[in-house]
């Protein structure tokens, strides 16, 4: 088996676990992820935005950070370009795969984010995340300067991989990860 087959056999398995969750638990994590942004927050980074996502389908909601810190969310393009957009609440578009995304007018450079939020399907000890596909987180961070702002996984403890997952030469491993459960950054 090829590993576009192996990884595709994984998204499947962990997607099916992911629809199990329950609200609390999802919730739960949310909270996790506030208490980790809170205990490292200083005064200096309130300049710097925060990377998150638009939550698709039982994806873990982050964008009630906004009340406190400033955000940024994905913008995909075509190429696999990613970037990262300043998020104001204002009128959103959709972007190449139909997300909701701020204009691209409002791109950010690395220089302006200082910790980005990916959701996952899983990820496992070797902090290796298992995505939807498309490769644009990994293709952001092959530039060393995305690379090193701090990029952790959000999901739900039981789509933490007991096992190594299928691993392409292009995956990039995460900064940590952040489940219901535990704060592993």
């Amino acid at each position: 088996m090829i590993i576009s087959e192996k990884k595709n056999c994984e998204r499947k398995s962990f997607k099916d676990l992911r629809n199990k969750n329950s609200a609390i638990k999802i919730k739960n994590v949310e909270i996790n992820v506030k208490k980790y942004i809170d205990s490292i927050f200083r005064k200096d980074l309130k300049k710097k935005y925060i990377g998150i996502y638009w939550p698709l389908e039982n994806e873990v909601d982050l964008r009630t950070l906004g009340d406190k810190y400033l955000l940024a969310l994905p913008r995909c393009e075509k190429n696999k370009k990613l970037l990262f957009c300043a998020w104001d609440k204002k009128q959103l578009s959709h972007d190449l795969h139909g997300i909701l995304a701020p204009y691209s007018s409002n791109k950010l450079s690395y220089e302006k984010i200082c910790m980005i939020f990916v959701p996952c399907l899983s990820v496992d000890r070797n902090l290796i995340r298992l995505g939807y596909g498309g490769g644009y987180f990994d293709k952001l961070r092959e530039d060393k300067n995305w690379r090193a702002i701090p990029c952790i996984g959000v999901l739900t403890s039981n789509c933490v991989s007991h096992q190594l997952l299928t691993r392409a030469d292009w995956d990039i491993p995460l900064s940590g990860f952040i489940t219901e459960k535990e704060i592993l950054v």
